[in-house]
Formats: structure tokens, sequence, C-alpha cells
């Protein structure tokens, strides 16, 4: 399905890939700290999406699982909704934002209580064709 053939286009397509050809998948609330999970989602920043599975597969860093499961999602929304090559895929488009901080309390010495901040991330991948990415960028294909 070509981008122009959409009948209906959500606001966050919109606003992360506009009419470009290419899809996005996110995971919210992940138990993992944003901070973590930006170290594994700046490696596999602006590679071909074989390259990235590659490296997220045997990346030791928590986080890689998670990102690695999105941007299988991603790719599968690629070719199915948009009717993308997977050989052709790059990601674009990568980033983590941090979630509701969860407030927990540990005790400490003399009835003193320490808070620990539980942060969740919400991690989002969007893939696009190779030539798409590289207009986009001004580089030309």
């Amino acid at each position: 399905m070509s981008v122009t053939e959409r009948q209906r286009v959500s606001a966050r397509r919109e606003s992360l890939l506009g009419d470009q050809p290419g899809a996005f998948a996110s995971a919210r609330f992940v138990r993992i700290t944003p901070m973590k999970a930006r170290r594994v989602v700046d490696m596999v920043r602006g590679l071909p999406v074989e390259e990235a599975l590659a490296l997220l597969q045997f990346a030791p860093q928590a986080a890689a699982e998670t990102v690695y499961k999105v941007l299988e999602s991603a790719i599968a929304n690629a070719e199915n909704t948009e009717g993308l090559k997977r050989s052709d895929l790059v990601i674009s488009i990568a980033y983590v934002d941090e979630g509701p901080t969860m407030k927990r309390w540990r005790p400490r010495a003399q009835g003193r209580a320490t808070r620990i901040n539980k942060r969740p991330s919400h991690i989002t991948l969007a893939v696009q064709p190779a030539g798409v990415v590289a207009d986009k960028n001004g580089k030309g294909a």
C-alpha cells in the first residue's frame, strides 16, 4: 500500500515520517532506565536493518533485547502496511524518552529513608528505504 493510497494517517506517523514511505514501532513503559537504553539505540541509529539486528543480537546490554524486538516490529510494519522490502530499510529515527518515574523508599540507618527512582523508557524506532533517508538528510541517493 503506497502512501498516496493511505486512507487515514495517525498524528504520530505524521509527526515522525510525514508523507515519506516507512514505518515505525514503539515500546512504552519498558522497565529499563532511559540512559541505559539510549546507549543501545545510539549504536544502531542510521544502520541498515540487517546489520542493526546482528549487532543487537550479540550486544551485552540488557536493553538490546527490547530494542531488537521493537526493530523487528518496525520492520514487520514496513513490510506489511507499506509493502517495503526488508533489505532496503535503514533505521532513520531512533530515540528513547523517559516515562513516568516510580518513586520507592529504601530504609537507611537511624530511621532515615532514601528515595529510589525507577525510571521506565519509551523506545521509538522508525525505518525507511535507504534512498529516502539519504534525500531527507540532503546527501542524495
